[in-house]
C-alpha cells in the first residue's frame, strides 16, 4: 500500500497538532502573468529566466523555483508571494533556487509568484489545483481535548523553522519505515463530532511492529530530541532531522531512540524504533516533512525528489 492509499485502522495519530496553528498561504489573483499548467520559462530572451514546477500542482504541493541569471550578482533574487518572501539559495553557477510550501488549508487558484533580480522583475501565475481530502472522527475522552502542552509544541515549532544554508539531501527521500500506510498526508477530522477547521494530518502514518527500524528519508543534522519522559506528551518520543534549507522532517511515537542532537546522519541510516509513545492509538510511525515551517506532502519529495 502507497502513500496515497487510507486505511484507517488501529496505528493512527490521535493528536490535535495545536489546531490553532495556522499556515495559510493566501490565494491572489491573475495580474498578468505566465500560468504554470507545466514548467514555465518567463521571458528566456531577457537576462532573467524563472522557471516553476511542479506540472499540474495541487494544494499540499512544494513549488520549486528555479532562477537563471546571466549576469554574476553578489546579490541573490528574491522571491515572494503575496508579500511574504522566501529564502532562495544557490543551486549552480548563476542559478538558484526557491521552495514555496503550500498545505491543505490553501485555497486553490492562481497565485502570483514575484522574482527579482538582475534588474528585472517577474510575475508568473501559477494554476494550483483544488485536492479532496478524507475526513475521520475522532472521539477524546472528556477532558482531553484541550490537553495540548506548549512546552514541547513550542521547542517542535522552533525546530521546523531552522533556515540551514546547506542543503544535506541528495536525491528523492526514502520511506522511513516498512509498515502499512494507515494514514495519509492531508486527511480532515472531526473532534467529538465537530470539524476541526484548521487541522490537517500533517504527515504519513506507518503502522508495523514496535521496535521495528526507522530510518532517516534523506541525510541531515539531528537539531531536536524529545522524549516522552521529558514533557512529550503528545508527541512522544522524537527525532527532528534537519536536511538545509528550510527543509525538516519529524518522527513521532518512536519507541527508542538511536541518535543523538548534533549528529549528521546518512540516507538509511538507522534512528531510531517504531513505538506508540505520546498520543496514540497503536504502535506506528509518524513522519511529517515541513517546508519553511509549513508541512508539505511528503509523497512527491519520494517519488520525484527536489534536486
Amino acid at each position: 500500500m502507497t502513500e496515497q492509499t487510507l486505511s484507517l485502522k488501529a496505528g493512527n495519530c490521535c493528536h490535535t497538532d495545536k489546531l490553532n496553528q495556522k499556515g495559510v498561504l493566501p490565494t491572489v489573483g491573475f495580474l498578468g502573468g505566465l500560468v504554470a499548467f507545466g514548467s514555465v520559462w518567463a521571458m528566456p530572451v531577457n537576462a532573467l529566466q524563472v522557471q516553476i514546477k511542479p506540472t499540474n500542482a495541487q494544494v499540499g504541493d512544494t513549488l520549486s523555483v528555479m532562477i537563471q541569471m546571466d549576469n554574476a550578482s553578489s546579490e541573490p533574487p528574491q522571491v515572494s508571494l503575496k508579500g511574504k518572501s522566501y529564502p532562495v539559495y544557490p543551486v549552480g553557477q548563476n542559478r538558484f533556487r526557491a521552495l514555496l510550501p503550500s498545505t491543505p488549508l490553501d485555497k486553490p487558484g492562481s497565485w502570483q509568484v514575484q522574482v527579482s533580480g538582475d534588474g528585472e522583475k517577474r510575475s508568473l501565475a501559477v494554476s494550483m489545483r483544488g485536492r479532496n481530502f478524507p475526513t475521520q472522527s475522532i472521539w477524546l475522552p472528556p477532558g482531553q481535548d484541550g490537553n495540548v502542552s506548549d512546552y514541547e509544541f513550542d521547542l517542535v515549532d522552533a525546530f521546523k523553522k531552522l533556515q540551514t544554508p546547506q542543503k544535506f539531501w541528495n536525491g528523492p527521500f526514502l520511506r522511513p519505515n516498512a509498515g502499512e500506510v494507515t494514514t495519509i498526508y492531508g486527511v480532515r477530522r472531526y473532534y467529538n463530532g465537530e470539524f476541526a477547521e484548521d487541522y490537517f494530518h500533517r504527515g504519513v502514518d506507518y503502522a508495523g511492529p514496535s521496535g521495528s527500524p526507522v530510518i532517516a528519508p534523506a541525510a541531515g543534522r539531528v537539531g531536536l530530541i524529545g522524549r516522552e519522559s521529558q514533557g512529550f506528551k503528545v508527541h512522544g518520543n522524537i527525532i527532528g532531522i534537519d536536511h538545509g534549507q528550510g527543509v525538516t522532517s519529524v518522527f513521532l511515537h518512536l519507541s527508542r531512540i538511536d541518535v543523538k542532537e548534533g549528529d549528521m546522519v546518512k540516507a538509511g541510516q538507522v534512528i531510531g524504533t517504531l513505538g506508540s509513545t505520546g498520543a496514540s492509538t497503536g504502535p506506528h510511525l509518524h513522519w511529517g516533512l515541513y517546508v519553511h515551517g509549513l508541512s508539505v506532502d511528503p509523497v512527491p519529495w519520494r517519488t520525484q525528489g527536489f534536486d
